[in-house]
């Protein structure tokens, strides 16, 4: 299991390790205590991207478009 703080990883990686952690849950071949700090390590992982994502979108619908259908810049997204 990877020792970086989840906190301290991009999507990509934690994404990577989550599909791991599910993987490895999935065979169960993995001892009861090790399956649980699996599990609270998936969770973590996956609490992280979903706040990511929530991030990314924000930006996302935060950018503008002009009459021709360009990005014309940013407005504020309400609640940030």
């Amino acid at each position: 299991m990877n020792e970086t703080p989840v906190k301290d990883m991009s999507f990509e990686q934690a994404m990577k390790e989550l599909e791991l952690v599910v993987s490895q849950l999935e065979r169960g071949e993995v001892p009861l205590d090790e399956s649980i700090s699996l599990y609270q390590r998936g969770a973590e992982l996956k609490a992280h991207c979903e706040a990511r994502l929530k991030s990314a979108e924000e930006k996302v619908a935060a950018i503008t478009l002009d009459d021709d259908g360009q990005p014309a810049g940013t407005k504020p997204v309400e609640g940030l």
